[in-house]
């Protein structure tokens, strides 16, 4: 994994008023934790809980015009800027990519998606042939991953 991989933790989705506030739909627990995005081009000064996401001022953004060209932005920080890991958390952008093997070895394709529909993360495969496969993010389906790969159970690997 690339320490300086870019990292999405939120996406402009429109603007909020007038005065250059933008609406946000976060994926990170705590986005106040950073105060710079997209390689110091944005700079924080305000976060605060909206409807349906957040609402964000940047120092960058200083009307509604420009708030509004923000829409689609994704709002990103280094890899190295996350806090580290515990025993068996992963970010979503490392697993992401990774080549995933049977636990016999048999080659089933890359890890290209990473879901949550309420019980848990559930990972989808793309098999070289095209076609796709989902299994959940639990240590009975994938018993190990590492930085260079993500290891499918069996029972899981006939999907």
């Amino acid at each position: 994994m690339s320490v300086d991989r870019p990292v999405t933790l939120a996406v402009v989705i429109g603007a909020h008023g007038v005065t250059g506030e933008v609406r946000l739909k976060v994926f990170a627990e705590d986005l106040s934790a950073h105060q710079a995005f997209n390689a110091g081009a944005l700079t924080l000064r305000s976060l605060r809980k909206g409807s349906n996401g957040a609402i964000a001022r940047f120092a960058e953004i200083a009307d509604r015009n420009a708030a509004e060209a923000m829409r689609g932005t994704e709002l990103t920080v280094p890899r190295s800027a996350l806090p580290p890991l515990g025993e068996g958390e992963y970010y979503h952008v490392d697993l992401l990519g990774l080549p995933a093997v049977s636990a016999s070895g048999a080659d089933l394709g890359r890890v290209i998606a990473i879901d949550n529909y309420g019980a848990g993360d559930v990972i989808e495969i793309e098999r070289p042939d095209g076609k796709r496969f989902m299994l959940p993010m639990q240590p009975h389906a994938v018993p190990e991953w590492d930085a260079d790969r993500l290891v499918v159970a069996d029972d899981f690997a006939d999907a």
